[in-house]
């Protein structure tokens, strides 16, 4: 009797640990616990087998897009689209909403795909901005969104022309910096 009392006062430490370590394997994110895409209208890049080196759910992606030329008038500029579908891929590897934290700065010569669709259509024969639902789509998956006043200045745009969705900034080259400094990855863009 006594011996059976101390093999079962040794085992069930052991039990206790060996199903803490199932349930954490078993807790751990994978592809197909993916969150809900983001944002499904721009779906994700192609796949193959075989593929390597995909996101982690473990690490946090602070990534920055620099958005500076000019896309088309006619459809989604596709810097942005590139981002969204980061975005929905960081998704779909199980990376969850606390760890993406995506900036895209927008200046230069795509700063004009910051304007409410009315300031757009007032500069481009009654166009709509193509960008605009995506951008108000992107901010609220959270995905920050900046551009820079001194791009703003020199387009003559009015700060109540730009999407709410948007923050102004003083500089792209001062947000751009900040954000590196604090351990963002830069990403050239369109």
């Amino acid at each position: 009797m006594k011996l059976s009392h101390a093999l079962t006062r040794s085992f069930v430490p052991l039990l206790g640990l060996a199903l803490l370590g199932l349930a954490l394997v078993a807790a751990a994110p994978t592809r197909a616990e993916a969150q809900q895409l983001p944002l499904p209208s721009q779906g994700l890049p192609g796949f193959l087998p075989g593929m390597q080196e995909v996101p982690d759910p473990g690490l946090t992606y602070k990534v920055v897009f620099d958005m500076s030329k000019a896309g088309p008038l006619d459809r989604i500029h596709p810097t942005l689209a590139e981002a969204a579908r980061y975005l929905n891929t960081l998704s779909t590897y199980g990376v969850p909403p606390i760890r993406r934290k995506l900036v895209i700065v927008l200046h230069g010569a795509a700063t004009q795909f910051v304007l409410s669709n009315a300031a757009f259509a007032a500069r481009h024969h009654g166009k709509p901005n193509p960008d605009a639902a995506l951008i108000t789509a992107m901010k609220n998956a959270g995905v920050d969104l900046r551009v820079c006043g001194q791009a703003v200045l020199a387009e003559h745009i009015a700060p109540k022309d730009i999407l709410p969705a948007v923050q102004l900034d003083l500089w792209a080259l001062s947000a751009l910096v900040n954000l590196q400094l604090h351990g963002y990855v830069r990403v050239a863009g369109g």
